[in-house]
């Protein structure tokens, strides 16, 4: 499901933070009950780091949401996107990536190296902090 921008929104990243600001506003435009479940999302780019595609991959239960390689990249082969950035949101507020988180991102950088899609961050992202992974 594509994401809308918030609007007055910056679209060139040039950093974490920029893409922290933008996922914020969405995390947060959730209704309370459901930020407290695991999203997943994937953000397309241009090869001047323009924001193309914010998507929805997954929504999963407290602590876990599970992607399929095919659903990661699926959107950025068919926009032709030569870079993209992984978010996901810890709800219970702890920035540490899990064993999971690591080896996931491991396994989707090296699906991209074969589609020759750079996957520039994974981003853990709370109401208030994220934390790069990459």
């Amino acid at each position: 499901m594509n994401v809308r921008i918030p609007k007055n929104t910056k679209t060139r990243v040039g950093d974490p933070g920029d893409i922290y600001a933008i996922m914020q506003k969405v995390l947060l435009r959730q209704n309370k009950l459901h930020r407290s479940k695991e999203y997943f999302w994937t953000i397309g780019l241009n090869t001047k780091n323009d924001i193309l595609y914010i998507e929805l991959l997954a929504i999963g239960g407290l602590n876990k949401v599970a992607i399929d390689p095919v659903e990661l990249f699926h959107l950025a082969v068919s926009k032709k996107c030569k870079r993209i950035i992984l978010v996901h949101n810890h709800p219970s507020g702890d920035l540490t990536p899990s064993k999971n988180d690591l080896n996931f991102t491991l396994q989707m950088k090296k699906a991209g190296e074969l589609l020759k899609i750079e996957i520039l961050d994974h981003l853990i992202i709370t109401e208030t902090r994220y934390r790069s992974i990459i």
